[in-house]
């Protein structure tokens, strides 16, 4: 039995028992709220139902939950029902009952875990979009992980997931990277405003054995030369360190062509004409103060040209025209300013702010025998994904990166990445799987397999107990991470799952020894133990992490 199910089971009881007494049931919530207490001893999964709703009907909390305990402990399934405190119900599920819930895994296999909360939304999901002037810095390297997680997460709930790579390939920052290449190719240092590394000499030398002559070129027309093949080749070096990383986009969306196509210009005339915007001290502003920004935003220049958010404007309705009904924006430390303008940009063109949500990351720093480590072999002090996948691998960088809330600052520990034991986080859940997918090779080569006619009965212990109800928590906490954006709390679920496994492992042989023979128990074990391998293996697909069968 799944959570799910027994809150739906208590929803059902109290509903009986409300309407025995002439009472209201439509107090109650439409979810019923099922925790696992923290103390064992308390039962397998709790619920605060009667202190919910025992004053909306005119009853005390103790009674109300005294009426739903005789009315679950008659229900097949459960073992017991008792109160605690002032209303609170502990429950305890037979062990059949709850065996049940590893049948369910091995049916469903890897889609065990995955829901509809989310079915039929469209969601435009940008991250990295890091400018096309220098490698992915380890801020773009946490959203590669943290984003590509979170569209596993949210199309694990139904959603069809856009994943989209807004190239900022128009703007000044376009101009000092051409000027630095351009430096380079010349063999002059870069200039005071641009960008350095050895990646802008090698971009250079690619470009000069690509067009040999472009130096000599008038001056507009080097530029341009520059620009295009200095561009083109920076962006294929950042799609190809994504890839290698595991993250990969379904658009790659050029921020130039708004401007190429008249979109932007087109977009303001029609703001204007809206009233949206107004005309003072020679500029035009976006009334943004209006939904909520701190001050209204330039959009139009005092020398005619657009200001960046003239282009975001055009971008969220070329989003909105392709059909996204929710656009979420993943963006860095500095960009908090985006939440409000953004969603003003969506009432300014007519829409709801909340088909926008801004998502800010926190820093990430690198640290090695306790010291911060800031200089980078290819890009001079910033230091970038190549660099930590060097460091400590795609799955370790991966997962580390995903753990925690973007909305801490991150120091990685690279020491403790590198080391094959359990205080590495990801070693500790991936030999998990690990050591499972061994039982399961020496079960086959003793002849035995899980079975889903296993009899479940047999899993009384109190470590299989809790084995079986952390595999049960796991629909729930992927619901939860996608419904809060939180893809860090399908890491830390792995971890607690790893841990339950352990301790199971260590008290309960699973495989017949010497001269043995296989026991209908054996078979109930092995059985749990593939579900508890199944599911490792979906919650580290859905960060983007392997699942290794040796270690």
């Amino acid at each position: 039995m799944t959570p799910a199910a027994l809150a739906d089971l208590v929803r059902t009881s109290a509903v009986t028992v409300l309407a025995a007494r002439g009472l209201d049931h439509t107090v109650l919530p439409d979810t019923v709220t099922i925790e696992r207490p923290r103390n064992p001893e308390h039962g397998d999964y709790a619920t605060n139902l009667a202190l919910q709703v025992a004053k909306k009907v005119g009853l005390a909390p103790r009674e109300l939950a005294e009426a739903l305990a005789a009315s679950l402990a008659e229900v097949e399934g459960v073992a017991g029902a008792e109160v605690a405190g002032p209303g609170f119900l502990n429950l305890r599920l037979a062990a059949d009952a709850q065996g049940e819930l590893v049948r369910q895994v091995l049916a469903a296999g890897e889609r065990y875990g995955t829901g509809d909360a989310l079915t039929g939304r469209e969601i435009n999901l940008e991250f990295v979009s890091a400018n096309p002037t220098g490698p992915v810095h380890l801020g773009g390297t946490r959203w590669a992980a943290v984003g590509d997680a979170l569209g596993r997460v949210l199309a694990a709930q139904g959603a069809e997931v856009t994943r989209e790579y807004y190239f900022n390939d128009a703007g000044a920052q376009i101009d000092r990277f051409v000027d630095s290449l351009i430096a380079a190719a010349k063999g002059e240092p870069a200039p005071e405003d641009g960008y350095a590394g050895t990646y802008i000499s090698d971009i250079a030398a690619e470009i000069i054995r690509t067009e040999p002559s472009a130096l000599s070129l008038p001056e507009s027309e080097r530029h341009e030369v520059f620009r295009r093949l200095g561009i083109e080749r920076m962006f294929d070096e950042i799609k190809k360190s994504l890839h290698e990383f595991g993250t990969d986009f379904d658009v790659y969306f050029q921020e130039d062509s708004l401007h190429a196509s008249g979109a932007v210009e087109r977009e303001v005339e029609q703001l204007k004409e809206s009233g949206s915007l107004y005309l003072a001290d020679g500029a035009w502003w976006l009334r943004s103060t209006e939904h909520g920004d701190d001050k209204d935003r330039v959009v139009i220049k005092t020398d005619g040209a657009p200001a960046y958010i003239a282009g975001d404007i055009a971008y969220l309705r070329n989003k909105r025209d392709r059909g996204f009904d929710l656009c979420i924006y993943m963006l860095g430390a500095d960009h908090h300013g985006y939440i409000a303008r953004l969603k003003a940009a969506a009432a300014a063109i007519g829409d709801d702010p909340e088909v926008v949500e801004v998502l800010i990351g926190q820093m990430v720093n690198l640290v090695s025998e306790g010291k911060p480590v800031r200089m980078s072999k290819r890009a001079g002090t910033v230091i970038t994904i190549e660099d930590l996948v060097e460091a400590v691998g795609v799955d370790a960088a991966r997962y580390e990166l995903t753990r925690y809330s973007v909305d801490s600052t991150l120091d990685v520990d690279l020491d403790l990445l590198r080391k094959h034991t359990n205080e590495n986080p990801v070693f500790y859940v991936q030999y998990a799987h690990a050591r499972l997918a061994s039982l399961q090779r020496n079960a086959t080569e003793l002849g035995l397999s899980s079975s889903a006619d296993a009899d479940f009965s047999l899993l009384t212990h109190p470590r299989e107990g809790d084995l079986i109800r952390t595999i049960g928590e796991f629909p729930t906490v992927l619901r939860r991470a996608a419904e809060l954006r939180e893809p860090h709390r399908v890491a830390r679920y792995l971890e607690t799952l790893a841990s339950a496994y352990h301790k199971f492992y260590d008290v309960a042989r699973v495989l017949p020894q010497g001269d043995e023979e296989a026991t209908p128990l054996t078979y109930a074990r092995l059985t749990l133990c593939e579900a508890a391998r199944q599911v490792l293996a979906n919650g580290l697909a859905l960060l983007g992490v392997s699942a290794p069968e040796r270690m």
